[in-house]
């Protein structure tokens, strides 16, 4: 049996289970748990520097992320990435000139301020693991549905603007 052209896409089991911020603060979480049991990176810089840095890559961040979740609004369009279904717009302004997922390349900005802030080497696969997560599991159904939902105008401007940066 066929679906359906209008309807949803089936996802796999995990696609779109869990909410972004929730799997940022697991990352988060995991990496102050590696950095309580690993070494220190051996880095020369002074921990008002290294705090300094860190807040300003977090900053970043939550700057990306707002800028994203900003763009929405005034589209008046959903932010929720468990239900892209519910999208209503096609937002290509603004930093969506830029990349494609700025709310998601800002957590993963604020996990990488996260680690420098920590300093331990292995905490930053926290960083990595977030990104594969949201790479394998968020973006590509949501992806699906743009297509789905906008058809060539949402191909043209995947083909213009990168997934990340």
């Amino acid at each position: 049996m066929t679906q359906p052209p209008t309807a949803l896409p089936r996802a796999r089991w995990l696609e779109r289970r869990i909410p972004p911020p929730l799997v940022g603060l697991a990352c988060a979480a995991l990496m102050y748990g590696l950095a309580q049991v690993t070494p220190d990176l051996p880095i020369a810089l002074p921990p008002a520097l290294r705090l300094l840095l860190a807040l300003l890559v977090l900053a970043t961040g939550v700057a990306t992320c707002l800028a994203g979740a900003l763009a929405f609004r005034r589209a008046r369009t959903t932010v929720n990435p468990i239900h892209p279904e519910r999208t209503s717009a096609l937002v290509i302004r603004g930093i969506y000139h830029r990349t494609r997922n700025p709310m998601y390349l800002g957590f993963a900005l604020m996990l990488l301020g996260w680690g420098l802030w920590l300093a331990a080497p292995f905490a930053l696969a926290g960083v990595v693991l977030f990104m594969l997560y949201i790479e394998r599991y968020q973006i590509p159904p949501e992806e699906r549905m743009l297509e789905q939902l906008f058809g060539a105008d949402y191909l043209a401007y995947r083909e213009q603007v990168r997934r990340w940066l």
